[in-house]
């Protein structure tokens, strides 16, 4: 992984491939934005008119690239876009955005300096994040030289090196970078090489490297707890199913929480089988169960002041001669039964096992991340993921907290009239599914039915943001982002200071 150090050199004296600095959108042409001073000086006040003549404008996400001039050490000077100017500071989402952009321009480079506007230590934390992220890359399965290697250093110039909050500022973004990096090599694993057993075994290895309790019931363990919504999904498989919980304790702890995410390693649908062109990136259905065990590390890493459990519902779900028919009826972990209408809603079935034996522990909240519905994917679109919840209050402290998390999210209802549909079965307590209008906000109904009484739970569907197919863009790669990290590790961070509102 690309190395992150923080320095007060000046942007002039440190030697480097590459010095990036930031431009945005004045109203008369581009603007040079802080920390490009000792920049514009070795180009004798003519950088904005070089850059001009480059074609830059300052545009977010735009980088241009410069020959430094004497009185630089680093070889390359390069711009990146910060949008319109802006006179009291720059968002942190933007300088995210824009350090993603350097540190993906930069590929191949062994040192890039960052001389971009931080003041704050959330500035020098959105930066280092930003650039930790941008430099990603996923080559388990390509060739030796076929691509790029990710900058191998970054070095964030600030004068902020020595405070105290700033140093926290770098830490936290080394453990939370680190952490939704894993989440995306899960993601981009090819099917074949990441089932259920092997997911198991990497969350295993991670609790013995982190001090993490994990516990895993494999297909005995499930069978014998009655686990029938993991059994059903995963019953059409080679690779049958596990359920792993990753727990992380702390001594001055006051609240618990519960993450359940959706592992499904890979979706075919079934017997109700997808149609070629929706089944190419099914090996990203595991994503939740991803996020869920990303975020319980990176509690664990930072030491937080609350206890986290993960609970990852692993299955693969593929038609056989085994595999579960529409029309069969399941009983759940906590007995109710479920008529399958659809084997294709597998989804909702392994999820619904996990929220009832997480709440079985008593947790204060229950979270539930999951890549659960195309519906929502037609809602939001492809980088708003979608939040429920059976307490208002939760649900928008949830979608607060994506805010500043730098995630983007919006607050669903769950319409008491949507709830019909699934439980008119003949045969049993619920269908899993009902109707097609609203079907995202169906799906987070089915889950609320298996949430003990008196737990607050939110449901967020990941299922527009967690794969990015289109051109990368800020930070953010093609293939799995590590949706929702973020937005689980910031409300364990306010949980744990007793911040609920």
């Amino acid at each position: 992984m690309t190395a992150l150090s923080v320095s007060t050199s000046s942007a002039a004296s440190l030697r480097a491939d590459a010095l990036v600095i930031g431009v945005a959108k004045g109203p008369k042409g581009i603007v040079l934005a802080p920390g490009a001073e000792a920049v514009s000086e070795a180009f004798e006040g003519k950088l904005a008119e070089v850059l001009t003549t480059l074609g830059a404008t300052g545009a977010e996400g735009e980088a241009v690239k410069v020959p430094s001039p004497a009185g630089l050490k680093a070889a390359l000077v390069l711009a990146v876009g910060l949008g319109e100017a802006a006179d009291g500071g720059y968002g942190l989402e933007t300088l995210r955005r824009a350090a993603g952009v350097a540190a993906r321009t930069l590929a191949g480079s062994k040192k890039a300096a960052l001389a971009l506007p931080v003041e704050s230590a959330d500035e020098v934390e959105a930066v280092a994040l930003g650039g930790l992220l941008g430099a990603y890359s996923f080559g388990t399965y390509k060739g030796n030289g076929s691509a790029k290697e990710p900058v191998g250093e970054l070095v964030l110039l600030t004068a902020r090196k020595g405070s105290k909050d700033a140093k926290a500022a770098v830490e936290r973004a080394l453990v939370v970078g680190e952490e939704m990096n894993r989440a995306r090599d899960l993601v981009n694993t090819a099917p074949n090489d990441l089932n259920p057993k092997i997911f198991a075994a990497i969350a295993q290895a991670a609790g013995k490297e982190h001090g993490l309790k994990v516990e895993v019931l494999d297909e005995k363990a499930l069978l014998k707890g009655g686990f029938g919504g993991l059994l059903g999904v995963g019953n059409g498989s080679a690779n049958p199913p596990r359920l792993v919980k990753v727990a992380y304790t702390h001594p001055k702890a006051k609240a618990s929480l519960a993450f359940v995410g959706k592992g499904i390693t890979y979706d075919s649908g079934g017997i109700s089988l997808k149609p070629a062109g929706h089944n190419e990136t099914m090996k990203c259905d595991m994503a939740g169960a991803a996020a869920v065990f990303a975020a319980v590390v990176s509690a664990k890493r930072l030491g937080l002041a609350v206890n986290v459990t993960a609970w990852l519902a692993l299955a693969e779900n593929m038609p056989s001669g085994t595999a579960t028919r529409p029309g069969d009826v399941l009983k759940m972990y906590g007995g109710k039964t479920v008529e399958v209408l659809n084997t294709d809603a597998e989804g909702r079935l392994v999820l619904a096992d996990a929220i009832v034996r997480a709440g079985e522990e008593n947790p204060d909240v229950i979270v539930d991340v999951a890549t659960l519905t195309g519906a929502m994917m037609l809602a939001l679109g492809s980088r708003t993921f979608g939040v429920m919840a059976n307490n208002d209050e939760l649900r928008e402290t949830l979608h607060t907290v994506a805010g500043e998390a730098g995630e983007q999210s919006w607050p669903m209802p769950l319409p008491a009239e949507l709830r019909k549909g699934m439980t008119e079965s003949t045969i049993a307590d619920l269908a899993n599914m009902g109707e097609r209008m609203g079907g995202g906000l169906v799906a987070g109904l089915f889950l609320k039915e298996f949430v003990a009484e008196g737990i607050d739970w939110a449901h967020l569907d990941i299922a527009g943001p967690a794969f990015h197919e289109a051109a990368p863009f800020g930070y953010t790669p093609k293939g799995g982002t590590a949706s929702a990290v973020r937005t689980l590790v910031r409300f364990a961070e306010r949980t744990a200071a007793g911040d609920k509102a």
